[in-house]
């Protein structure tokens, strides 16, 4: 269970056959950057890189066509980055790769019975983490030694790990619809509408989705979706679009996103101010977040007037860094020194 839904990661798992230590990582799908990140972390764990990879069932890395193997565009990056060898396992073929098969079945029988619940894939890799820690602690290699201690000699054979990290993002090409949605692995994500019928290019990493326009402009970031599911949009995706037609907001499903009263009152405004308003609420979000922009601009409203875009940013950091409600300076300060409460 992942915040409470009943989800099926993928897990997977390395191993260090000669001091017999096993890792593991979950993630969402065995897509190349979810396999990049997962094996990432594990890298991270050990503070070493391997110097080869021997891979099985990883079609994501490399495939096998007439006994010649292609790997991905993006997992050759990731080797390159931390300067490792790879070497592909043949199907069917058990005894290449024992030491992985036994550990699979090992973690998954000590680490997820009875099945584990978290409140994120990063909780449930922490816990993974954790429990791989103790099964190498308590483990000894096959010449009887601990594991910790045979481990320690594959690991100062072991090149350092590179100063930046990698960043495990594949690069696709899309190109919207009428509406502003891409399709990437057929799941929607709503650039925008502002974004119609153009070629866009989508960065899709394990978690995230980027999506941008021409020279590298960002046109919006959404979380990643697996499997079948509603579009995958951000309330900043259709702000750009209401602010050039602001007539639109009676009708645009960001409606249902903002408060009842943000809502009411641009409802009352004329097109120049909600304009204005809508504008102030994007800029405004970047540093600070849709929701503190949506109750700093409901605020400013509340009071009788039309915002800039200074306003709804002064006022929505304060938001965001959790002062005080109903905007304005906190006087309370002068009324203890009044009293003579403060030193």
């Amino acid at each position: 269970m992942l915040a409470g839904r009943e989800v099926a990661p993928k897990l997977l798992v390395l191993t260090l056959p000669h001091p017999d230590a096993r890792f593991c990582a979950a993630g969402m799908s065995e897509r190349s950057e979810c396999l990049c990140e997962g094996l990432a972390g594990i890298f991270a764990q050990m503070g070493r890189a391997p110097t080869a990879l021997v891979l099985d069932n990883a079609t994501e890395a490399g495939r096998r066509i007439a006994g010649v193997v292609t790997e991905s565009e993006l997992f050759s990056r990731f080797r390159a980055h931390y300067r490792c060898s790879s070497r592909y396992c043949n199907p069917c073929a058990g005894h290449e790769k024992g030491s992985v098969e036994n550990a699979v079945g090992f973690l998954r029988r000590n680490l997820l019975v009875p099945v584990p619940g978290a409140a994120s894939l990063a909780e449930l890799n922490a816990r993974l983490a954790e429990g791989c820690r103790r099964v190498n602690e308590g483990s000894r290699c096959r010449d009887g030694r601990p594991t910790p201690e045979a481990m320690a000699e594959d690991l100062a054979a072991m090149p350092a790990l590179p100063g930046a990290p990698f960043d495990a993002v594949r690069w696709v090409s899309a190109r919207s619809d009428k509406r502003g949605y891409v399709t990437v692995d057929g799941r929607l994500y709503l650039a925008g509408p502002a974004w119609h019928d153009r070629r866009l290019t989508v960065g899709v990493r394990a978690g995230s989705v980027e999506i941008l326009a021409d020279r590298g402009r960002r046109v919006a970031e959404l979380p990643r979706a697996f499997g079948e599911g509603e579009p995958v949009r951000s309330p900043l995706s259709l702000i750009p679009a209401l602010v050039t037609r602001p007539r639109a907001f009676g009708e645009s499903p960001v409606r249902r996103d903002m408060p009842p009263a943000l809502v009411d009152a641009i409802d009352r405004l004329d097109a120049a101010g909600r304009r204005r308003v809508l504008r102030a609420i994007s800029r405004a979000a970047g540093p600070s977040g849709f929701d503190a922009a949506c109750e700093a601009a409901r605020e400013a409203l509340s009071r009788g007037h039309v915002p800039g875009d200074a306003e709804v940013d002064m006022a929505a950091r304060r938001i965001a860094a959790g002062g005080p409600a109903g905007g304005g300076a906190d006087l309370s300060v002068y009324d203890a020194l009044a009293k003579g409460e403060v030193a």
